[in-house]
């Protein structure tokens, strides 16, 4: 049974979400009441993500653009349900570190493969109104998602976490059945990569060797990957510390019987109504076929962004600093279909999955090197200090968005995709 292409990944996308947001909604309310983690594990948790997705970034698009991206998304959708019921199961930190590496396993098998499978379905001319849109449902199936962790958090704490994790992989059966692959061409053949697992990793080290070799030789590629190191770097620590800033800090204010889950589910389905809106007009108001607009408004919203942060961090009163999350996620939601389009248009269909990946990898590395820093920072000063230092550590992004604004060479050069696809044709089969 298969269906539309364009409605598959809407429905992917919104389901996912959903299921995300029931996980999501109460994973730090769980890990801070439940398993009683300090301010640098909760980011350590958040290091053991990033560290599964450095490590399988590379290979998984690999495996994407010369075998499929179908199978790479299903097995994705597979071992995040597996990563987020194991984490609802036992409330440790080491379960719960085991449990972000098979999430983060599973998130990168999707991330790439996802988006080149639905650009090769689609061509590339609807990439940017599609993204925008399946982020409008996102957040959508997002807010049913957030309401039902906050009715099955009165029950227990642990339980929107098992039935995320079910419900996820489910997902990926309904994945495996829906998901057509009509547009797909592999850079390389099925059976030499299926020959030998070896030559798929040995052609993984490679590709990111002669990466570093293009990145030298591309500016506006150095530009892009830059941007997502540091969007790693200020992210994890938002990420992981946001709602303990209001739990620990802030405080939450007395209002009849609502448990910090009902709160923190009212103050996520605001942000995505707001979000709704705000991507919304981007769709509307910004090229992202205009690199020079797409770096002045990027420009914009991350220098926004950063003061929004900051203020985030520095203050104690529960109205301003729900204001300031509200503005930071909105911030953060609208930007990524922005830049997401305008990387992913750019890549030649042979390696986007790789490239992708690349570019992912870059995020979790920012993550990776930022976030103990930052854990540090809450457990050693405080938890304001650690987000103030999130907004800060994005501020050379401003830099790069600058001179990309300036580059008058297409955001990725076709002879740099080209360069990327006969080098992992070629590793491959000399594997």
């Amino acid at each position: 049974m298969r269906r539309n292409a364009y409605g598959v990944y809407l429905l992917l996308s919104g389901l996912s979400a959903a299921f995300f947001y029931l996980y999501g909604a109460v994973a730090a309310v769980y890990r801070v009441s439940t398993a009683g983690l300090s301010p640098l594990q909760l980011v350590l948790v958040g290091t053991a993500l990033e560290a599964a997705c450095f490590v399988v970034g590379v290979p998984t698009g690999i495996l994407a653009d010369v075998l499929s991206r179908r199978l790479l998304v299903v097995i994705g959708f597979l071992l995040e349900g597996v990563g987020f019921a194991l984490e609802g199961a036992i409330p440790q930190f080491g379960t719960i570190l085991v449990a972000q590496v098979l999430w983060g396993g599973g998130a990168m098998c999707m991330d790439g493969a996802f988006e080149a499978w639905i650009a090769d379905e689609v061509g590339d001319e609807r990439l940017s109104h599609i993204f925008i849109r399946a982020t409008q449902v996102s957040q959508i199936c997002g807010i049913a998602g957030i309401l039902g962790a906050g009715l099955l958090a009165s029950i227990s704490y642990n339980l929107p976490l098992l039935v995320a994790g079910v419900l996820m992989f489910a997902l990926g059966v309904v994945a495996a059945l829906l998901m057509p692959e009509t547009g797909f061409h592999p850079a390389g053949h099925a059976d030499e990569v299926s020959r030998s697992a070896r030559s798929a990793w040995h052609a993984a080290g490679d590709t990111l060797r002669q990466s570093g070799r293009l990145v030298r030789r591309s500016p506006i590629l150095l530009t892009l990957l830059g941007v997502a190191a540091f969007y790693g770097m200020s992210s994890e620590g938002f990420d992981r510390l946001w709602e303990a800033h209001i739990l620990l800090d802030v405080h939450l204010p007395p209002l009849g019987q609502l448990n910090p889950v009902l709160w923190f589910s009212i103050i996520l389905i605001a942000a995505q109504l707001l979000s709704i809106a705000s991507t919304e007009l981007a769709r509307r108001q910004v090229n992202t076929r205009n690199h020079v607009a797409v770096a002045r408004a990027l420009f914009a919203i991350n220098a926004l962004l950063i003061v929004v942060v900051i203020i985030f961090g520095l203050t104690v009163s529960f109205p301003l600093a729900v204001a300031a999350y509200l503005m930071a996620d909105v911030l953060r939601t609208t930007r990524q279909p922005i830049y997401l389009a305008w990387l992913t248009q750019a890549i030649d269909a042979r390696v986007r999955a790789t490239v992708l990946s690349i570019s992912s990898q870059l995020d979790a590395f920012g993550q990776i090197a930022g976030g103990p820093v930052i854990g540090a920072i809450g457990s050693l000063r405080s938890i304001r200090a650690a987000l103030v230092a999130t907004g800060v550590a994005l501020t050379p992004a401003l830099l790069l968005f600058a001179r990309a604004a300036r580059l008058k060479e297409a955001p990725l050069a076709d002879q740099v995709a080209a360069d990327v696809a006969t080098t992992v044709v070629e590793e491959v089969a000399e594997g």
